[in-house]
């Protein structure tokens, strides 16, 4: 049995230039004209809501306040009351919109928590479907990308306007 994923999608990921510093901080501080090339799909005062490039399921996105910190307990009472309100907003977007049948929504706090970019807290948003779980991700621990990111993305950003402002 050969245990090689091809995953050329991931290649990005291994060549690109990191991000010195806090990818989510890089992301916010960015002009709204790199957008597009940062996967944002929507960014106000308080937030911004951008793909995750490294999805669970197709539509995966992220709610994220611009002030950085890695302290539920820190962010001010508004702008965590403002995510709760883009997180609503978005599961319609995501079930309406985008044919979702359900939503994970979740925040993993710390690094031991499971959290890939601990240092600044953010919102998953992963819409699901029935038997979205399939035989590789269950038994080969591997997930299996079944649609072009770049299409999702523009899909989503579609939808913006009508679901989110």
């Amino acid at each position: 049995m050969n245990d090689i994923l091809y995953a050329p999608w991931r290649d990005e990921y291994v060549t690109n230039e990191k991000i010195e510093g806090c990818v989510f901080c890089h992301i916010s501080s960015s002009q709204e004209c790199d957008d597009e090339e940062l996967h944002v799909l929507y960014r106000d005062a308080h937030c911004f809501i951008v793909m995750n490039r490294y999805p669970y399921t197709p539509g995966h996105f992220m709610i994220i306040p611009h002030l950085h910190t890695d302290k539920l307990e820190e962010l001010p009472s508004q702008t965590w009351l403002h995510m709760s309100d883009l997180a609503q907003k978005s599961v319609r977007l995501l079930k309406e919109g985008f044919g979702a049948q359900g939503v994970n929504i979740g925040m993993n706090l710390g690094k031991v928590a499971g959290a890939g970019i601990a240092e600044h807290v953010h919102l998953h948003l992963v819409p699901r479907w029935k038997r979205d779980t399939n035989f590789m991700t269950s038994v080969a621990l591997s997930r299996v990308y079944s649609t072009d990111f770049i299409k999702i993305y523009q899909k989503i950003k579609s939808l913006i306007p009508e679901y989110i402002g």
